[in-house]
């Protein structure tokens, strides 16, 4: 069998079977302190796909990290076949400072494609596209929701695109959501490029969540095996067929005060339930929240006060033989997965 060649990045050499972390040159701060984009790149011995993990495009996306983290742990990447490409804090500027956006505000995942003389937001998109996401063969980007709201596990797929749509099975997310690519976006540019994305979407920013973090560790591992990446040992299938959503709406509060929710994301629900009710502070008038058709709840807002027309919950539409014990089964499973023997991931 053919020796592999070397893997290089910057100015780097990565030798086939070894692994390393790579600091591609971003920025200098104000106080002459260096910012880097931090890759760790692990060569497989044999030859096979090259594929990009990466999390903390919104610096506040805190749970991504943490599965970075406990990817880089696991035992299976011995056995790798190809090279993996994995970048823990893309936004570095916003995960020093807590905060979603770049110091500019802009939205990194805006930026994209990006260019080597454009804003902060440009250079860093652009550095990150090119020498990291387009010398993959697909990738899966990890994010959560914003302060104050917390997904499901989730992952989104592009419109006909097969091979992202592959992946979000193999993945073994409680929801697959078909999601439009939006302009500026890193999905939407790798797959002008021929490197189809999937997004992962779970828990909140700013917060670890235990079951988001486990779905995510398992959902790469998984879409790695699917890909031939990894051996299948240790890695267990899902144990249900996800929900296949098409669509998806945003509940927004009725009225402005204080919201009390009646349900949790992950539950199902009918057309004319009650999700949530607005009450003004002295209790004197309220106003319901209704779901106006059945589905299964993405997301929801925690904050308990809500502005007249605040997004409250995230409601998808199931298919009428959509399994109502989905998110139960792949939350039973992952709790139980020895995969995640405690003594082995902290």
């Amino acid at each position: 069998m053919a020796t592999r060649e070397d893997f290089s990045i910057g100015n780097i050499s990565i030798a086939p079977g070894t692994s390393q972390s790579v600091t591609l040159p971003v920025s200098i701060l104000p106080d002459h302190t260096p910012v880097g984009l931090a890759v760790q790149v692990h060569h497989g011995k044999r030859p096979g796909p090259t594929m990009c993990v990466s999390a903390a495009v919104h610096g506040d996306e805190v749970i991504g990290v943490e599965i970075v983290r406990r990817l880089l742990r696991a035992p299976q990447l011995k056995s790798l076949r190809g090279t993996l490409l994995v970048v823990p804090v893309v936004n570095s500027y916003g995960f020093l400072s807590r905060s979603r956006y770049l110091p500019d505000r802009r939205d990194l995942n805006r930026c994209f494609p990006g260019h080597p003389s454009g804003s902060l937001g440009a250079r860093l998109a652009h550095i990150f596209l090119n020498e990291v996401v387009l010398r993959c063969d697909f990738g899966i980007d990890l994010h959560s929701a914003a302060i104050h709201r917390t997904n499901l596990p989730q992952v989104r797929v592009s419109p006909a695109d097969k091979v992202t749509a592959g992946m979000a099975l193999d993945f073994g997310a409680p929801v697959v959501l078909t999601s439009p690519l939006r302009d500026g976006s890193l999905r939407a540019v790798a797959a002008k490029h021929g490197t189809p994305i999937l997004l992962y979407e779970a828990g909140e920013g700013l917060r670890f969540d235990e079951m988001a973090v486990r779905a995510g560790v398992a959902g790469i591992l998984r879409v790695m095996r699917g890909r031939d990446m990894l051996p299948a040992k240790g890695i267990a299938k899902a144990k249900s067929a996800p929900h296949i959503c098409t669509s998806s709406t945003w509940l927004r509060a009725p009225a402005g005060g204080l919201l009390r929710t009646f349900r949790a994301e992950g539950e199902t629900v009918a057309k004319g339930d009650v999700l949530a009710t607005v009450s003004d502070p002295f209790g004197d008038v309220e106003a319901d929240l209704v779901a106006p058709s059945a589905g299964i709840l993405i997301g929801r807002a925690i904050l308990p006060v809500v502005n007249e027309g605040d997004a409250v919950f995230h409601l998808a539409q199931l298919s009428p033989r959509a399994n109502a014990d989905t998110v139960e089964d792949l939350a039973e499973q992952l709790e139980s997965d020895p995969l995640f023997d405690e003594d082995e991931i902290i």
